[in-house]
């Protein structure tokens, strides 16, 4: 079987025919050169409109990277004829297997693109002796048609958060679809500010931001004006995830004061190791921990009665009726503000502010949470790790949106990966 007949297989162009293929000493190795000719009866596409129009005269012969074949450099061989058009000018014609001056075909860029998706980036291009920017330039090519291509229909549930992408409080704003059966990245943009938050709902249109019937986010006031602006008929909800982390924070930092004034005054260390012990639930720590924890209960701390008042808040969200729940908070938070431990003041103070937010939780209770929102910043944390060396924030946002974006591809005659 020769070459070409594989070629018109998996890559079969009209207006075009395979002729000789022949190896060559590359400077990457061994590499194989296709030669490829217009039919005698084609007549060359204007890159500019896209017409067909008569050809005018013929280039010299250029390269276009193919998929590798073997673990041999493929190349296709072709002189690109330039158009007479009586619209746009002389130009150089369209081809079908790449775009503009882009030297890779487009079925290579795809290809890299989906192994970008499952490896690092640096990783792929060592595997096809290829450069990180040719890999980058392959999944933005990936990413942009994805974004042209995809359907924006049918969301009923977001979730929003930020995460840090760079040091020097340097955040991305993140809109995800967490309804059940569809997961995915729907927006990223730089900061996290109001405005940030505003560009997602002006993509969305007023239409399809007025069809929502939940958003689930954190208590960052930028983020709660806005939600409640431009998507005021959904459920906001203020998952469970985001409460209990401000009350582990808090516990944590009442520990941490609490054992540095035990060494200053002279006493036994009985906090020292016991971070985990009070920040872990009563049903996950190990058997080291659980007699940690159980000496310390001896103890009237601050930081066992912070930890106290976690453990009696989870009831919060053992209550079927928001009425019920309601009176619970209200009495939890006074009995935290009698307390006298500041830190979980504070956090009574928080709760307060945000009732209704929080019973929201009951209305939407079994829907959705934000523990969705919090795997897909971990795989988001996950993928800027592995596609390493960022400068841009285009750069972060085209990673994002490969990995996380559920973003549909072409149909090629042929799946080479």
């Amino acid at each position: 079987m020769q070459v070409q007949t594989i070629l018109n297989r998996v890559q079969r162009h009209r207006s075009f025919v395979y002729r000789e293929a022949r190896f060559r000493d590359g400077s990457d190795g061994l590499a194989l050169d296709v030669t490829i000719e217009p039919r005698a009866n084609g007549r060359p596409v204007c890159s500019g409109c896209g017409k067909r129009r008569p050809g005018y005269d013929p280039l010299p012969a250029r390269r276009f990277q193919f998929v590798p074949l073997w673990g041999i450099a493929v190349f296709f061989v072709y002189a690109l004829r330039r158009v007479d058009c009586p619209a746009c000018g002389v130009k150089a014609e369209q081809v079908p297997w790449a775009s503009g001056k882009e030297q890779l075909t487009t079925t290579y860029q795809w290809f890299l693109a989906r192994w970008a998706r499952r490896l690092p980036w640096q990783e792929v291009a060592d595997v096809f002796r290829a450069s990180w920017n040719t890999v980058y330039r392959a999944v933005t090519l990936a990413v942009l048609w994805g974004i042209a291509n995809r359907s924006l229909e049918g969301i009923t549930a977001v979730g929003i958060d930020e995460i840090q992408w760079r040091k020097g409080h340097k955040y991305l704003t993140l809109v995800y679809q967490i309804q059940d059966g569809c997961k995915r990245l729907l927006y990223v943009a730089a900061d996290r500010t109001a405005e940030s938050l505003r560009g997602f709902f002006a993509m969305l249109g007023k239409a399809r931001s007025a069809a929502l019937e939940f958003a689930c986010s954190d208590m960052w006031k930028p983020y709660l004006a806005v939600i409640a602006e431009c998507a005021g008929r959904a459920v906001h909800v203020l998952d469970r995830y985001h409460v209990m982390a401000q009350m582990n924070k808090a516990i944590d930092e009442v520990r941490a004061a609490e054992a540095r004034r035990l060494k200053a005054d002279g006493h036994e260390p009985v906090l020292k190791h016991s971070r985990w012990v009070l920040l872990k639930r009563p049903e996950n720590p190990t058997e080291k921990q659980t007699a940690k924890l159980k000496e310390l209960l001896r103890y009237n701390l601050k930081a066992v009665r912070a930890y106290l008042l976690r453990e009696e808040f989870q009831r919060f969200w053992e209550y079927r009726s928001p009425y019920w729940a309601g009176r619970f908070l209200r009495d939890w938070c006074a009995k935290a503000m009698r307390s006298r431990i500041e830190p979980m003041k504070k956090v009574a103070r928080m709760l307060r502010s945000h009732e209704g937010l929080l019973l929201n939780w009951f209305e939407a209770k079994g829907t959705i949470s934000a523990g969705s929102v919090e795997g897909l910043n971990y795989n988001a944390k996950l993928t800027m790790k592995k596609a390493y060396g960022f400068q841009t924030v285009r750069g972060v946002k085209i990673a994002l949106y490969h990995r996380l974006g559920a973003l549909p591809e072409p149909r090629f005659a042929h799946e080479f990966c």
